[in-house]
């Protein structure tokens, strides 16, 4: 049964003014400087230009001195903060299940010699080949995505990827800690369906669906359409001596003529892109070989099955021609309600992108010239306690319209639209941070004098190296 509505503006304040107060408590240094610092980002008008700029907005009351000390110097304690957002309410699809998506978005800092642990961020170009890599710093977002078109998500963590990093290992340790902090919030028990994890082509879905196999998840990726995967070995045969196989016949999704007949097969109408139609086949896998990401597993390799779809629209929403998209879930023995629930669920994780540019372009995320890779953390964690206060705000928000924009109604208003109104509503929450005392300014270097402190210079890129193969590190090559 739903709340009257004026039920749910009071928990909606409530719920916002206690998430408030529990930000603050994770601030361990410079707690005030970098809590108005979030007040002046949701309360500024317009797009984020400067960070400077933001200690003129009236909620903030500090100098701008206090606000560069708190990103250079301040403290947050991260892991209390995951532990305040995996408890807050979150959307869920149908029939009460979470659906997660993981990405990366580069900081991109090609003019910063003096920032440490960049690495080369791969930056996709409007033509097939403008696509080029720039130094930056790349960050792994973790979010809770919501049913429908929406540009909203919930965003859980975030992850800055070092030089020595492996992006595999490092995103199976952040999706499980997300999953295990859900966990122990109650989003997640014994009995609930299981939490689907999407992801791009960029990442390794069957090694990743191998390391968090004993948690709770369904994990579904984009793989690259010019893959080649296994069939499910073919039962014995009586009579037949010798070891049996391992695999199966090849499956190459370019040569149709590999392809059996799918075990499933359904069209689906769709608003935007006409008929939808899905091929699916169960228990096909890779080969794995002792490279990569394997290269220290001990024994022989496992064999990970899924569910491979092959999902075929009639036009994209401008009425271009599509290229088929395939998938693999790490779920076996799916019905065709789980296919339709599966590629359904990937195409909201493009709503992650409408997240991004939200912080790019309206909240200046990556606007600082910072120098420490560490303020860079402090900042973007300002940000995403920002757009949860949005989240947060959302049934208590006006439609403050342009007039040339259309009216929506509240429940529809983007994150952009509900920051026009925070100030508004900041007024009736939780303020937390203390009245700054009156000081003056700092000396600062004295007229004349010089910086002879010269700051280091870092190289850019992977600072380890690992052998690709068996014979590179000379260990004996080990049989299937």
């Amino acid at each position: 049964m739903s709340l009257p509505f004026d039920a749910v503006r009071r928990e909606a304040f409530a719920e916002a003014s206690r998430f408030r107060g529990e930000f603050h408590e994770c601030l361990t240094a410079r707690r005030d400087a970098l809590f108005e610092l979030a007040d002046a980002v949701l309360c500024a008008d317009g797009a984020v230009r400067s960070p400077v700029d933001l200690t003129l907005v009236p909620e903030h009351r500090r100098g701008h001195g206090a606000m560069y000390g708190g990103l250079n110097h301040g403290r947050i304690d991260v892991g209390r903060l995951r532990t305040v957002l995996a408890g807050l309410p979150l959307p869920r699809f149908e029939g009460g299940r979470l659906v997660l998506a993981v990405d990366v978005s580069p900081w991109l800092r090609s003019d910063a010699p003096c920032s440490a642990e960049r690495l080369f961020c791969h930056v996709h170009g409007r033509a097939k080949t403008a696509s080029q890599f720039i130094p930056g710093w790349p960050y792994s977002f973790v979010v809770v995505l919501e049913p429908g078109a929406t540009s909203w998500t919930a965003i859980l963590d975030v992850l800055r990827l070092g030089p020595v990093d492996d992006a595999t290992a490092v995103t199976a340790a952040q999706l499980r800690g997300v999953v295990e902090r859900l966990m122990a919030a109650g989003q997640w028990r014994i009995g609930d369906p299981a939490i689907v994890i999407v992801m791009d082509a960029g990442y390794d879905v069957t090694r990743l669906a191998w390391v968090l196999r004993e948690l709770p998840v369904e994990l579904i990726g984009r793989v690259r359409s010019d893959r080649v995967m296994r069939l499910p070995k073919p039962p014995r045969m009586p009579g037949v001596n010798g070891r049996p196989p391992k695999h199966g016949p090849e499956f190459r999704f370019t040569e149709p003529e590999t392809w059996p007949a799918p075990a499933i097969t359904t069209i689906t109408a769709t608003t935007n892109y006409g008929k939808a139609e899905t091929r699916v086949w169960d228990r096909v896998h890779p080969r794995l070989t002792h490279r990569s990401s394997w290269l220290d597993h001990d024994g022989e390799l496992p064999v990970i099955e899924g569910t491979l779809i092959r999902l075929k629209v009639e036009h994209l929403s401008k009425g271009r021609d599509a290229p088929p998209v395939w998938l693999w879930s790490s779920r076996t023995g799916a019905t065709p309600d789980d296919v339709d629930r599966s590629w359904q669920a990937f195409l909201r994780r493009f709503d992650l992108e409408h997240t991004f540019r939200l912080f790019k372009q309206t909240l200046g995320w990556t606007t600082p010239k910072l120098r420490t890779p560490d303020a860079a953390d402090r900042w973007t964690w300002i940000l995403i306690v920002a757009h949860t206060q949005l989240r947060l705000a959302r049934p208590l928000a006006a439609d403050l319209r342009r007039p040339w924009e259309k009216p929506v109604t509240s429940g529809r208003l983007t994150p952009a639209r509900v920051r026009r109104g925070f100030r508004n509503i900041r007024a009736n929450l939780a303020c937390p941070a203390r009245v700054p005392k009156p000081r003056g300014a700092g000396p600062g270097r004295p007229p004349g004098a010089k910086n002879k402190h010269r700051a280091p210079r870092y190289d850019v890129g992977k600072t380890v190296k690992r052998p690709e193969t068996l014979k590179a590190i000379g260990k004996p090559g080990r049989s299937w």
